[in-house]
């Protein structure tokens, strides 16, 4: 079954496989702007540095960086060549590699906690990270080293889901987190119950997935949460099970059927499997 997703003004209604709405807020355009504009300052920074390192080097001493404008005339090809492959490297790659490895998120988007998702609400791939921010250099126009994102706020602003170019050709949008929508994990862990998290609920489906990646924390997260979702309304147990499996599956990178897919299902899963092969090496 396809999930169906509507749109409302500032948030995004996605229905997960459970029939359960879960509602994400849209973040606004002045904490997109914040956060790209930390982004921004960051990529700067390190192509400072970098310039300082190689200009120092290909001069043997710090003093040639003082005088930047004949450095730069009189710097050897290979110098030349380091400092054009760092600025590709660092417009091109801190995007990709940051949405990538750390789950939809950027520093500056961690800072102001916004999350690049997919639409259906599953975790952002290597490929969405890398559709979204090759089509950046369109949304950046008229600017690219300064970068003024005039099509990219015409595209936010014509949208329904705020998505900039990037986001339409990717299939993303970016949300902004809320605390208030489900219990915190101290909250959610906090009371001793019975051990009720290796009872199946959820329908079992088929999942290609290699629990050796996983960690005992991790493992101990989707154990504890499956014990206590007995305490949590209906709309608390979906987030949350929604919240864990996220950056599992980002990590995990499971092959499965969205037929029948639950996030709750998964973490049942998740665990089962685990525990299988736990006792299979002891």
């Amino acid at each position: 079954m396809e999930e169906r997703l509507f749109a409302a003004e500032e948030s995004l209604v996605i229905e997960t496989p459970e029939r359960v709405p879960l509602e994400f807020a849209l973040a606004s355009i002045g904490n997109r702007f914040l956060a790209v504009a930390l982004d921004h300052a960051i990529q700067y920074l390190v192509l400072f540095l970098l310039y300082w390192a190689i200009v120092s080097l290909s001069r043997g001493s710090v003093d040639g960086f003082l005088d930047s404008g004949e450095s730069l005339a009189e710097m050897p090809k290979w110098a030349v060549a380091l400092l054009i492959f760092g600025i590709f490297i660092v417009f091109s790659a801190y995007f990709i590699l940051f949405e990538w490895l750390w789950n939809g998120q950027t520093p500056g988007k961690r800072l102001l906690k916004l999350r690049v998702i997919r639409e259906d609400g599953r975790p952002l791939t290597i490929w969405e990270a890398v559709t979204r921010n090759l089509v950046r250099i369109c949304d950046a126009i008229p600017g690219f080293v300064v970068p003024v994102y005039s099509l990219g706020l015409i595209a936010i602003f014509l949208s329904p889901r705020d998505q900039r170019l990037g986001d339409i050709f990717a299939g993303t949008v970016v949300i902004r987190e809320r605390t208030d929508e489900a219990p915190t994990f101290a909250d959610t862990f906090s009371k001793k119950v019975i051990d009720t998290a290796y009872s199946r609920v959820q329908k079992r489906f088929d999942i290609n997935i290699d629990t050796s990646k996983l960690t005992e924390r991790e493992i101990e997260v989707v154990e504890i949460f499956l014990r206590r979702r007995w305490d949590l309304t209906e709309r608390q147990r979906t987030w949350m099970a929604w919240r864990i499996a996220l950056p599992l599956m980002y990590k995990l990178k499971p092959n499965y059927d969205v037929t029948d897919f639950t996030y709750e299902g998964f973490l049942e899963e998740l665990l089962h499997r685990f525990q299988s092969r736990r006792a299979f090496l002891n």
